[in-house]
């Protein structure tokens, strides 16, 4: 039951996604910041840790995830380390996506060729 619950929590994102892309002028980029925000936003309330809860790996893969570990690492090290942990927790959680986009988009430049 749980598989089901995540697919239809990621496929709830990207129908969202869509419909924003699809009916309104905003681009791939203002959508995907959107996400960001909007998942930080949720976490500085704690919904998003019930939202993992229930979906379980499906609510951890979309772009909301991203501004949901980005605010959870912060008010972590916030606590510890006063204002600084809040620079210093933001990109301890996403660390590792973070490097391993950067290699991965390396590489894949170094493979690939525009197009034009």
């Amino acid at each position: 039951m749980l598989l089901v619950r995540s697919f239809f929590f990621c496929g709830f994102i990207c129908l969202i996604a869509q419909v924003l892309l699809s009916n309104t002028k905003l681009t791939p980029g203002h959508v995907t910041s959107i996400f960001v925000v909007s998942g930080a936003f949720l976490d500085v309330f704690s919904i998003y840790d019930k939202l993992v809860l229930f979906f379980g790996g499906g609510a951890c893969v979309p772009i909301t995830s991203f501004g949901h570990l980005l605010i959870h690492g912060s008010l972590a090290h916030a606590d510890k380390s006063g204002f600084l942990g809040i620079f210093m927790g933001m990109f301890d959680l996403t660390a590792s996506g973070i490097t391993a986009a950067i290699i991965f988009a390396f590489f894949f430049a170094l493979i690939f060729k525009p197009k034009n």
